[in-house]
């Protein structure tokens, strides 16, 4: 008799019968995870339903911790295999985003005078509070760079905020730091795949590797210009319970002074 498979690697899918189409679609998602056949048959084999009743897969991680998880990644696999996904994507005008709005919008009104942007998973500026673009203009043409302004770009470009940026090396490779560390996994996807090869174009990006990790707990930035320097950090504040793709993703970037001269 076999050993048991770890309580932690389970296939959860609706009850029911399932087609070899809905199974070879589970497969090619395992696929990659470097499973053997036997345990993909297992995985397969045990199933229970999840308070939803979607497909979902804990490839060694506790059902449990599956809250901390990324939405978007979580509806590859019923997608994949013929299921509806666990988690919607909606519009920002959507009825159901509308208490997030609201909260958004108060969060940027408070922030003035100083700088606050809301991100999306891939650095897309996609609201701003009135001090954001009288600060960055002050510095750049911000009517000159295509929309949705990516804020990566707008600091690695060098006709962006990188000319203005001191220490711009050890600031760059702090935001690159970020980019890793706030993808699921460590793991880049695609899309931020490609916008990480945009930024490479720019010079001496590929060469950030090199640059040591500071030890601060922050990371300050401070821009120049005409002799004047104003010294930023950022709090990040992201949705404590995001019920959908969209809200989970945003992320409000308020930007503090560092400094008293500031």
């Amino acid at each position: 008799m076999g050993r048991p498979d770890s309580p932690s690697k389970t296939v959860v899918s609706d009850c029911g019968p399932r087609t070899v189409a809905e199974d070879a679609g589970a497969l090619r998602i395992l696929k990659p995870l470097e499973f053997d056949l036997r345990r993909i048959s297992s995985l397969l084999a045990t199933q229970a339903l999840n308070p939803k009743g979607h497909l979902l897969v804990c490839a060694g991680v506790p059902i449990g911790a599956q809250r901390a998880s990324d939405e978007r990644e979580r509806n590859v696999l019923p997608l994949a295999s013929g299921y509806a996904p666990v988690y919607s994507e909606r519009t920002w005008e959507a009825p159901e985003m509308a208490a997030v709005t609201k909260a958004i919008e108060r969060v940027l009104k408070q922030q003035e005078p100083h700088p606050a942007l809301v991100l999306d998973r891939y650095w897309n500026v996609i609201r701003k509070n009135e001090a954001a673009p009288q600060f960055f203009g002050s510095f750049v043409d911000l009517e000159a760079r295509k929309k949705p302004r990516n804020l990566l770009d707008l600091m690695f470009d060098p006709a962006g905020m990188r000319p203005f940026v001191e220490e711009w090396e050890t600031v760059a490779a702090g935001l690159l730091q970020r980019v890793y560390r706030e993808c699921v996994g460590h793991t880049v996807d695609e899309k931020a795949a490609e916008l990480l090869k945009s930024l490479e174009i720019y010079p001496g990006v590929k060469e950030l590797s090199r640059i040591p990790k500071t030890q601060s707990p922050v990371l300050p930035i401070t821009f120049v210009k005409g002799g004047k320097r104003s010294s930023y950090f950022s709090l990040i504040t992201t949705v404590g319970t995001p019920q959908c793709v969209t809200a989970q993703e945003l992320r409000i970037e308020c930007m503090f002074p560092a400094d008293a001269e500031s």
